[in-house]
């Protein structure tokens, strides 16, 4: 190209001096000149019109031409060819996305920043109502009205799913999941969450139905154990050790029972957690005498609390969470330990910490600490007859409390397991109070 347009110059500058050298003859030098200028310059312009004409229509062959001319329609067609083969590409992927992203039986709908629908798929319309083209470019929340998803989808926290009943269809139960993308462009999954939602039910109604047939035939066992112990004296010492060892294993078959049937009752309870004010220091004082009984005197257990702060919530709840945090502190350390028990609060809320200086636990565990019966130590936590329920049981009750529990630990370094409390539960006691 750059060697053609050289040679174009040079043609131009011959053509100037061959006109200017003949025009001299007859003392028309300048006007022979610029009759040769105005040529090229009409030669250009003409070139140019061919080029914009081509433009308008580019599905045609670019115009026949020598020189630069030729070297730029030939390029200038090239390219669009190129272009051309590029967006034909792109718009296969984007079909095959679009094609794809209908065929899914869930709800995929992008919502602009300003949060007016962009694109949705058929599922979309099937699970919550939209209609195509009528919806196109109306805000979510004026389609999807109620309150839970319009503060889900304002607030921004999209850390977890939102679960609701269906708008349209009675009986349904649908799972919204956001994620965001671009300038706060967001893409709106929504799943039928109905089977699943049946099978946890059913789950749970199993587990609740079980460990509440379990109670009696226990508190027979139990009660009919306690009446041979009272005359274990007459018995020969082989069986002496083993119904210590049956009180032992029906005691721990009735704590798994009950932590059973307390899990339960807090997955499965629809009522409001209280709004009374509990004293949470008399609540912290009374686990403390417990948890030093549990461990006979052996372990050093002090307390840092603030006698104003109470919160909002149920007494019973949180005595459970408090004291499944204190007693397993006591449990899964040895005696001696050092243990403390931190309440406070700041601007974030409300916040009770378990600190012990024991052996810790391996950061690779602390993210399943709270599923029901998982044990770091296998074979230690069934010598200290726990149960493997109690942080779930803590995680739950936090989040009846629209609280959250949190754990820091490492192998040697000790342990602190802290719940937090959001502000609004908060209630500071007056000196006079």
């Amino acid at each position: 190209m750059a060697f053609l347009l050289r040679k174009e110059i040079k043609h131009l500058i011959f053509w100037l001096l061959l006109a200017a050298g003949i025009g001299w003859i007859w003392d028309q030098a300048l006007a022979a000149a610029l009759t040769v200028s105005l040529f090229f310059i009409s030669y250009y312009l003409y070139q140019l019109k061919r080029l914009l004409k081509w433009q308008q229509t580019p599905e045609e062959e670019p115009p026949e031409a020598r020189g630069v001319w030729g070297e730029i329609f030939d390029n200038l067609y090239n390219y669009q060819r190129h272009q051309q083969g590029h967006q034909y590409r792109l718009k296969q992927i984007l079909d095959r996305v679009q094609e794809s992203s209908q065929a899914l039986k869930d709800g995929v709908i992008m919502i602009d920043a300003r949060g007016e629908l962009e694109w949705w798929n058929r599922a979309a319309e099937d699970l919550i109502g939209l209609r195509s083209p009528s919806d196109q470019g109306s805000p979510i929340t004026h389609l999807l009205r109620e309150p839970r998803f319009v503060d889900y989808f304002d607030k921004q926290r999209y850390q977890e799913p939102l679960i609701l009943p269906s708008p349209i269809t009675e009986g349904r139960t649908l799972e919204y999941q956001i994620t965001q993308f671009g300038e706060n462009d967001r893409l709106l999954l929504v799943r039928d969450f109905t089977r699943l939602q049946r099978l946890e039910r059913m789950r749970q109604d199993f587990i609740a139905n079980v460990s509440h047939e379990l109670r009696t035939p226990l508190t027979v066992l139990s009660g009919y154990l306690e009446t041979f112990s009272d005359h274990a004296d007459n018995l020969p010492a082989k069986w002496q050790r083993g119904l210590t060892l049956m009180r032992e294993q029906s005691t721990r078959m009735e704590h798994l029972v009950e932590d059973l049937l307390t899990l339960s009752r807090l997955e499965t309870s629809d009522l409001e957690v209280s709004v009374e004010p509990v004293a949470v220091d008399q609540l912290l004082a009374s686990i403390r005498l417990d948890a030093l009984a549990l461990s006979g005197e052996e372990h050093r257990i002090s307390l840092d609390i603030d006698r104003q702060l109470r919160v909002y919530g149920s007494d019973k709840e949180l005595r459970s969470a408090f004291s499944n945090l204190i007693f397993n502190a006591v449990k899964y350390t040895t005696p001696g330990t050092e243990i403390q028990v931190r309440w406070y609060h700041d601007r974030a809320g409300a916040h009770l910490e378990v600190i012990d200086d024991g052996p810790g636990i391996d950061p690779k565990h602390l993210s399943r600490l709270t599923e029901r019966f998982y044990r770091v130590d296998q074979g230690r936590a069934t010598s200290t007859g726990g149960t493997g329920l109690g942080l779930a049981i803590v995680k739950h009750v936090m989040l009846r409390h629209q609280g959250r529990l949190s754990i820091n630990s490492d192998v040697g370094q000790g342990s602190c397991f802290s719940c937090h409390l959001p502000i609004t539960r908060i209630y500071l006691m007056s000196h006079e109070d």
